[in-house]
């Protein structure tokens, strides 16, 4: 009976049911033609008034750059930047046709075309023949696909049909090639344009849908090409980065540093953009507008003098053409020269020149290029010799000429030296005495083969490579760039190739490693990570510094195992070089800054004849050491007439150093934190 009664109440509840629905699908369908019919033309023109809002964003000026003592590096200088935003819907026949029109206003360089452009540019202004260039049977048989048949008619466009395009239609595709990009995003047509073109483009701005006139600045280097290398260039993002810089909130048409400190340092000298957002009707006339004011990014004090760097400058290209006047140099004259605070890896100064590169400048040369350095890197073999047990401080070795598989090795020049000290070897620049220590790590017993030296070669190059390495030789130095050269590892080699290793004539290395290495030495055996950058400051406002954000210290990458009595050793041998009685660079001895260093001569090989690499690398004052220093002159004829040009850059820069400290009044001194940024610096470690 209850079963009977379910049954008869279900097609009530039933038509309950559908009856609701009903009334909700009638008062859905009421409202939707309330909207439609009776609003419809006043949610049109909303849609109109806010579909092409367009936000703009021009890239905000970057921080400046001033070097150690307050002299502007790199700074910014305003220009107007012809601009061009497309919406999501705008076609390309719009975009050629305001291109035809900005090019009655602007000039723009059509050489950045490529054959791809005036194809697609070909195809755009040319669609009967465009079309013609496909078939119907072809386009069936590639089954309407239109990048196929698009990539058809691009490989059908003949020399004949790009010559079609006459000059003015060339100027027109250079201009709308800069419009192509991602819509809402400005796209730079033209960057400075003359005040001119830009009140040209302004008046008829009416004519220019997309198109704009920004203010924006510009890189501006007060010093030309002094150190503009290592500064660094800003540009379009890498396409290969595109993704890392969008995921940051970069957008695809900004700028960035793209080389160097520029580059390392790009989070930091990123400006704020200014924002401006318009909303356009259906008519492209402007509705509202909203701006807001960007900020220059911050700026950065550099670790380099200046002054000193213009002065090495100089004096390096004076040598090097002097050098080359009297045809020293096999091939191409070059010099390399780096200045830095042993305690601090500050440098100082760094400068490259090379008679075969763009205006003679190479500063990069001092961080990249690898040379063969010879004897300048005797310091750390007799320091390896310490430390390994295969010699000690007053351990005597004979110089004598010895014969390693049929070649006959000896100190320069051929000499027997007789019987030396570590002190001896380092004055007189013995090649034997290190030989002496190679044998000893290759195990190998001159003149007997006793021990099998020849088995024990990988072990030999394996821990003087170890040795080496912890002073800056062979691995990076750390320097607060976004790359750097190590030279060139020469692996393992024959015996003899051990004992070459040993004088600096079997691996290279570039000019910041050999001064990363000799700093090591001047101050006790610390390796300091060489820096560029002193300080991040906040925007300079009326001609006054702003306050430290963060202030680089010292940092020791590691200390040799090397005891302190072994590295004094070293020292006083390298203070012999110059004021002992037979020392290398004994010309030198009566320089007032008390100098300490070792000189280099490496054989090599340049074009099949054969030459010297001059190096010089040392410190100054010996007893506190303020300044190292590292030069480098390859590839040089064997002439007497050609002198030591490495030691003879090595006293002139010295003496700019120091007469240059003598010169600057007490007044003139580097930026330093005042007592308000030094309790902020303090605070901001304390939390770190």
């Amino acid at each position: 009976m209850s079963n009977k009664k379910k049954k008869a109440h279900m097609p009530v509840r039933l038509n309950i049911l559908f009856f609701v629905v009903f009334l909700l699908f009638s008062a859905l369908i009421l409202r939707l033609g309330v909207v439609q019919i009776v609003q419809g033309e006043e949610y049109q023109k909303k849609l109109d008034r806010t579909v092409n809002m367009t936000s703009k964003q021009l890239d905000a000026p970057r921080g400046l750059m001033y070097d150690r003592f307050g002299n502007v590096v790199v700074a910014n200088e305003p220009v107007f930047t012809v601009t061009y935003t497309s919406s999501a819907i705008t076609t390309n026949a719009e975009k050629i046709r305001v291109a035809k029109r900005l090019n009655d206003f602007i000039d723009v360089d059509p050489s950045r075309i490529t054959a791809r452009d005036k194809k697609d540019y070909w195809l755009l202004t040319r669609p009967d023949e465009a079309r013609a260039l496909v078939t119907r049977e072809e386009m069936t048989k590639l089954n309407n696909d239109n990048r196929a048949i698009y990539q058809l008619q691009l490989d059908r466009i003949t020399d004949e049909k790009l010559a079609e395009i006459i000059d003015e239609e060339l100027e027109i595709l250079a201009i709308k090639r800069e419009f192509d990009g991602y819509a809402y995003s400005p796209q730079r047509v033209k960057v400075g344009v003359t005040s001119v073109e830009a009140a040209r483009v302004l008046e008829h701005l009416n004519e220019l849908p997309g198109v704009d006139v920004e203010v924006e600045s510009k890189r501006k280097y007060p010093y030309g090409n002094t150190f503009s290398a290592l500064v660094g260039r800003t540009g379009a993002i890498p396409k290969e980065e595109i993704d890392h810089f969008l995921a940051m909130g970069y957008d695809r048409s900004d700028e960035v540093g793209t080389s160097f400190l520029e580059q390392q340092y790009e989070d930091v000298l990123r400006g704020k953009k200014p924002v401006s957002e318009r909303t356009f009707d259906g008519s492209r006339n402007i509705i509202s507008e909203r701006k807001e004011q960007g900020q220059r990014g911050k700026d950065l004090v550099l670790t380099v003098d200046m002054d000193l760097q213009q002065a090495v400058d100089q004096i390096i290209a004076q040598e090097v053409e002097r050098v080359k006047g009297i045809r020293g140099f096999i091939d191409r004259g070059s010099a390399y020269v780096v200045l830095m605070d042993p305690h601090t890896g500050e440098i100082l100064a760094l400068s490259g020149y090379d008679t075969h590169a763009t205006g003679n400048k190479n500063d990069l040369g001092v961080i990249l290029n690898g040379f063969e350095m010879g004897s300048a890197v005797k310091g750390a073999t007799v320091l390896a010799g310490f430390e390994a047990g295969y010699a000690k401080p007053n351990t005597y070795f004979h110089d004598r000429p010895i014969t390693i598989g049929g070649l006959k090795k000896s100190s320069f020049g051929g000499k027997a030296l007789g019987r030396l000290n570590d002190l001896t070897a380092l004055e007189r620049s013995s090649n034997v005495y290190m030989f002496e220590i190679g044998m000893a790590f290759g195990n190998y017993h001159y003149p007997s083969k006793r021990g099998g030296g020849i088995n024990d070669r990988t072990k030999g190059f394996n821990q003087i490579r170890y040795y080496f390495n912890q002073f800056g030789l062979g691995v990076k130095t750390g320097i607060d760039l976004p790359e750097e050269g190590t030279g060139y590892n020469g692996g393992v080699g024959e015996l003899g190739h051990l004992l070459d290793f040993t004088i600096g004539q079997f691996s290279t290395y570039t000019p910041l490693q050999m001064a990363q290495y000799v700093s090591t030495i001047a101050n006790g055996g610390y390796r300091i990570q060489p820096r560029l950058v002193r300080e991040i400051r906040e925007q300079a406002t009326n001609g006054e510094y702003g306050n430290v954000i963060k202030q680089f210290s010292p940092t020791v990458l590691n200390r040799v195992d090397m005891t302190d009595e072994q590295i004094k050793r070293v020292q006083e041998g390298f203070r012999l070089v110059v004021h002992g009685r037979q020392g290398t660079a004994r010309a030198l001895a009566n320089k007032p800054y008390r100098l300490a260093g070792k000189t280099g001569t490496a054989q090599v090989s340049v074009n099949g004849i054969k030459g010297n690499n001059h190096t010089f690398v040392g410190y100054a004052p010996y007893d506190n050491p303020e300044v190292a220093f590292a030069v480098i002159v390859p590839g040089l004829y064997i002439r007497d007439s050609i002198g030591r040009p490495a030691n003879a850059i090595s006293e002139k820069v010295l003496d700019a150093y120091f007469d240059l400290k003598t010169s600057r009044s007490t007044n003139v001194q580097p930026i330093e934190l005042n007592q308000e940024d030094q309790e902020d610096q303090e605070d901001q470690e304390d939390e770190e």
